[in-house]
């Protein structure tokens, strides 16, 4: 016999395979659980107007509480419902239909428009300090003299149409980088009002700033912030979620099927 032979049948390195067969089987069923501490149980809204919700072949995770830098507790997964509201309705009586928005697509909270639930907090970085701030708050920043500076620029719809001015611009203070233009805009009341465009929908020319993806008219809708010099992480979800929804609601032949 064998010296790694158990038995005649059974030797070390067949147990040893099986052991490993079972470990990696095992490793598998972990990531798989834990994978799925954020986004589920996935919650189906079937035919009808009903609503189920599956946790998946291998089940959920034990919840676990991590302890932030500033004091808050985060548990996950967290089964709490989101407070959102889902304003579509299915475009067909079958499980799976696309969703259509109901009432502004814009605000509708569906397809490229849909925003996730962060914290409603102002993010700050390892010194305490806002991460998002608008120029007038950081004096220690500027826009550089070989950059085109977009502030007194008008800003342009898809139409074509001004919609306003840009008056401020807000850093990034940890990645170095402009994230959102302030323009103010004047209502159809008379009244004027200042909201947020992120800088990744913007194109910023010599004589104008152009965005794309919604009308100069909507710019009246752009979610806003609680405090002029702030911005919580759920609000920059907001507005980043109603310039995405542009793309594809601004105008009614956007959501037309291309041929």
């Amino acid at each position: 016999m064998n010296h790694a032979a158990i038995t005649n049948y059974v030797d070390v390195a067949q147990l040893v395979l099986y052991v490993f067969w079972i470990a990696f089987a095992g490793l598998i069923y972990y990531l798989q659980r834990e994978s799925k501490r954020e986004g589920f149980p996935i919650e189906h809204h079937m035919a009808g107007g009903r609503k189920t919700s599956s946790p998946g072949l291998v089940g959920m995770p034990d919840p676990k509480t991590f302890k932030m830098a500033d004091g808050r507790e985060v548990h996950v997964p967290n089964l709490d419902k989101s407070p959102q509201t889902l304003n579509a309705r299915p475009a067909n009586k079958f499980n799976g239909a696309p969703l259509d928005p109901i009432g502004n697509p814009l605000l509708a909270g569906v397809g490229p428009g849909a925003w996730a639930d962060r914290p409603d907090i102002v993010e700050v970085d390892g010194h305490g300090q806002t991460v998002l701030t608008p120029l007038r708050a950081a004096q220690d920043f500027k826009v550089s003299p070989n950059d085109i500076n977009p502030i007194g620029l008008p800003v342009v719809g898809a139409d074509g149409v001004t919609a306003g001015k840009v008056v401020d611009m807000w850093i990034d203070r940890g990645e170095m980088l402009f994230r959102h233009i302030e323009l103010e805009i004047k209502l159809k009341s008379g009244t004027t009002r200042r909201v947020l465009l992120p800088m990744n929908f913007a194109r910023v020319h010599r004589g104008l700033v152009q965005v794309k993806s919604i009308l100069g008219s909507q710019f009246s809708d752009v979610p806003g912030t609680k405090h002029a010099d702030q911005m919580t992480m759920l609000e920059e979800e907001k507005i980043m979620a109603y310039y995405g929804a542009g793309t594809l609601y601004a105008t009614p032949d956007r959501a037309e099927v291309w041929m």
